[in-house]
C-alpha cells in the first residue's frame, strides 16, 4: 500500500515507541533498504485500524454531533524534525510528547521552507503563492477582503485570539485585528530580540503591539507570549463561547538568548543528540557547546508554556473540548549565526544555530523534506485516538478541517486548495489516493503526489533550471535523483505541476509594489541601522 494510504491508528493504552522514524522493512526485501518514513509509531497488539475508527466514530457520535470543539493552534518558529523528545531528541520537550502520546501524528505534513508564506496558508486555506508571497515578507500579505480562517471562525460564533508572531504584515493597519482576531499580541513582524522585542533593523524595528498598539514590555518573549495566552484564558467574559486561539511562538528562532534559570536546567556539557539508531547508515548527531545548551534552553522554555496553556485550559474548565495542534512553521535552521545578525545588538551568544531535521534531508530554506516536513501533532481528549498517519497533509488544510468541526459554511467559492482531515484524523476513511500537494516558493516548486515527490528548481531568470524526482517510499532520505531514469515519470508530473499552479498571483494585494517601493526606501534610510 502507498505510503500516503497508510492509516495507523492505535488504541488509547498502547506503548508509543518514541524513536523516531525507524525505515521498516518490506517482507522479501534483499537489501535491507528504507521502505517508509514513520515517527512515533506504536505497536499494535492485534487492534486494527478499523477498531480504532470505531471506537473514534463512538466517542463522536455520543449522543449526536459533538460540542464545537475551542481550538488551540500553536506553531513554534523553525523548530526542527528531531527537536522535539517524540522523535528521539536528547532536548526534554515533556509536554508537547506528552500530547503527542495521547493525540495523533501527522508524519507526513507539509509547510513552505520559510515563515510567512506558511502563515499565509493556514490563515487563507490556499497555498501561498495565490497570493504572490514566495518568501519571506514584511509588507501586508493578504488583501483586505481576504476570508480568512478568524474571520471564517468568529462569524460561526468562535472568539479569536493570536498572541506571537504574525508576519504577515509588519504595520499596525496592517496586523492581525485588521484579518479577523479579536486580540491580538506579540510582534507584527518576524522573529525578535527575546527582550528588547525588536525586530530586524529597518522600517519595521519596532513591532511589538497589543491590538494594534506598539508598547513597550519588560520580559523575555517566550514567557510573556504564554503568559498573555494564560491571562486571556481565565479572564474570558463569555465562557460558553468557543475559542479560536493562535500561538504562534518566535522560539527558536534566532536571536536566542535564554534567562539563566533555563541554562540552570541543563548541565554545563549538555549535547543535543538523537538516539542511537535514528540516523541510519551513520552515528547520532551531536551538537555541544554554548548554543547548544542555548538552543535546548529556548526549545525548553517553549515547552513549557505549551504546558502552562494545557493547565490554564484545565484550570477553565475547556481541555475536555478543546482541540490543540503543535507543529512549526518550517524546518529547522542550521546554518544561520545567533549573533551577527540584523537585529539590534544585546550581546547574544556567538554559535550556529544547531538545530536538527535528522533523518531528513536538508533545512529551513530548503525545498528537500528537512525544510518543509515538520513535526505535527493533533490532540482532543476523549475524541481522537493515540495514533499517526502518513497520508499526505498541508498546513492549507486546516482551514477547511477547522470550518468544518465550527459549522462554518462559505456562501461563495474561497478556492480552498486544503482538504478536511477529519475524516483522517478519525479513522473514518481513507486519503485520496490522487491527492497532490504543491509548494511554490522563490527558488522554485515541489509537487507530491503518493510517495512520489518532484522538485523543479528556478534559475537566474525564472526559468526551470533542472528537476529532481524521488520516491519517498524506497529513498525517505532523498539520497537518489531518478530523475534522469524516469523522464515519462518527470513529464507527467510537471504536466500536474503546471496544472497545480495556474491559479497562482489570482489573488495579490493590489498595492504590493507601491508597498515594497516604500519598505525600500525606508530601509534605506539613514536611521535604519544605527552606528554601534
Amino acid at each position: 500500500m502507498p505510503t500516503s494510504e497508510r492509516l495507523n491508528v492505535k488504541p488509547g493504552n498502547c506503548e508509543r515507541d518514541l524513536v523516531p522514524m525507524q525505515p521498516t522493512r518490506t517482507a522479501g526485501s534483499d537489501d535491507g533498504s528504507a521502505r517508509s518514513l514513520r515517527a512515533g509509531t506504536c505497536r499494535v497488539r492485534g487492534v486494527l485500524a478499523f477498531s480504532a475508527a470505531l471506537l473514534a466514530s463512538v466517542a463522536l457520535a455520543g449522543a449526536g454531533t459533538p460540542k464545537r470543539p475551542n481550538i488551540v493552534f500553536i506553531m513554534c518558529d523553525d523548530l526542527g524534525w528531531a527537536d522535539v523528545g517524540f522523535h528521539g531528541s536528547s532536548i526534554p520537550t515533556p509536554n508537547i510528547d506528552r500530547l503527542a502520546k495521547a493525540g495523533v501524528e501527522l508524519t507526513r505534513y507539509y509547510v513552505s521552507p520559510v515563515c510567512t508564506p506558511t502563515r499565509a496558508g493556514l490563515m487563507s486555506g490556499r497555498y501561498w503563492s495565490r497570493f504572490g508571497i514566495l518568501g519571506v515578507q514584511a509588507i501586508r500579505s493578504l488583501p483586505v477582503d481576504t476570508v480568512t480562517l478568524p474571520r471564517a471562525l468568529k462569524s460561526a460564533g468562535y472568539d479569536t485570539a493570536l498572541m506571537g508572531k504574525w508576519h504577515l504584515g509588519s504595520k499596525p493597519e496592517w496586523g492581525p485585528q485588521h484579518y479577523g482576531f479579536d486580540h491580538s499580541y506579540g510582534s507584527l513582524g518576524g522573529g525578535v530580540g527575546p527582550y528588547d522585542h525588536f525586530y530586524k533593523f529597518g522600517p519595521y524595528q519596532h513591532t511589538w503591539h497589543r491590538n494594534g498598539e506598539l508598547i513597550t514590555e519588560k520580559g523575555h518573549v517566550t514567557a510573556l507570549t504564554g503568559d498573555e495566552v494564560v491571562n486571556w484564558i481565565a479572564g474570558r467574559k463569555d465562557r460558553d463561547r468557543p475559542f479560536f486561539l493562535y500561538v504562534p511562538f518566535t522560539a527558536p528562532h534566532l536571536p536566542i538568548k535564554e534567562p539563566q534559570e533555563w541554562l540552570d536546567k541543563l548541565p554545563a556539557d549538555f549535547a543535543i543528540t538523537m538516539r542511537a539508531g535514528a540516523v541510519p547508515g551513520g552515528p547520532p548527531s551531536r551538537f555541544s557547546g554554548t548554543m547548544a545548551r542555548q538552543y535546548a534552553a529556548c526549545v525548553m522554555h517553549a515547552d513549557h508554556q505549551v504546558g502552562r496553556i494545557v493547565a490554564a485550559l484545565e484550570a477553565a474548565g475547556k481541555r475536555d473540548n478543546t482541540l490543540i495542534v503543535v507543529t512549526s512553521d518550517n524546518g529547522g535552521s542550521t546554518l544561520n549565526e545567533n549573533a551577527n545578525q540584523p537585529y539590534p545588538p544585546d550581546n547574544y551568544p556567538e554559535g550556529r544555530i544547531p538545530s536538527s531535521n535528522l533523518p531528513l534531508r536538508g533545512r529551513k530554506e530548503d525545498l528537500y523534506e528537512g525544510g518543509v516536513r515538520v513535526p505535527c501533532i493533533v490532540n482532543w481528549p476523549r475524541v481522537l485516538e493515540p495514533g499517526s498517519t502518513d497520508a499526505l497533509a498541508s498546513v492549507v488544510d486546516w482551514m477547511p478541517t477547522f470550518s468544518g468541526l465550527a459549522g462554518f459554511k462559505p456562501d461563495k467559492d474561497l478556492k480552498w486548495d486544503g482538504v478536511d482531515l477529519w475524516p483522517r484524523l478519525t479513522g473514518r476513511s481513507q486519503p485520496q489516493k490522487s491527492r497532490l500537494v504543491y509548494c511554490g516558493v522563490r527558488e522554485g516548486q515541489v509537487l507530491w503526489e503518493g510517495d512520489w515527490k518532484l522538485i523543479s528548481r528556478y534559475g537566474k531568470d525564472g526559468q526551470t533550471a533542472g528537476v529532481e524526482l524521488f520516491n519517498l517510499e524506497d529513498d525517505p532520505y532523498e539520497t537518489t535523483n531518478l530523475a534522469p531514469k524516469m523522464p515519462d515519470r518527470v513529464r507527467a508530473m510537471q504536466l500536474r505541476l503546471a496544472e497545480v499552479s495556474r491559479r497562482d498571483n489570482d489573488a495579490v494585494v493590489p498595492d504590493r509594489e507601491a508597498m515594497l517601493r516604500e519598505g525600500r526606501q525606508l530601509d534605506a534610510g539613514p536611521a535604519a541601522r544605527p552606528k554601534p
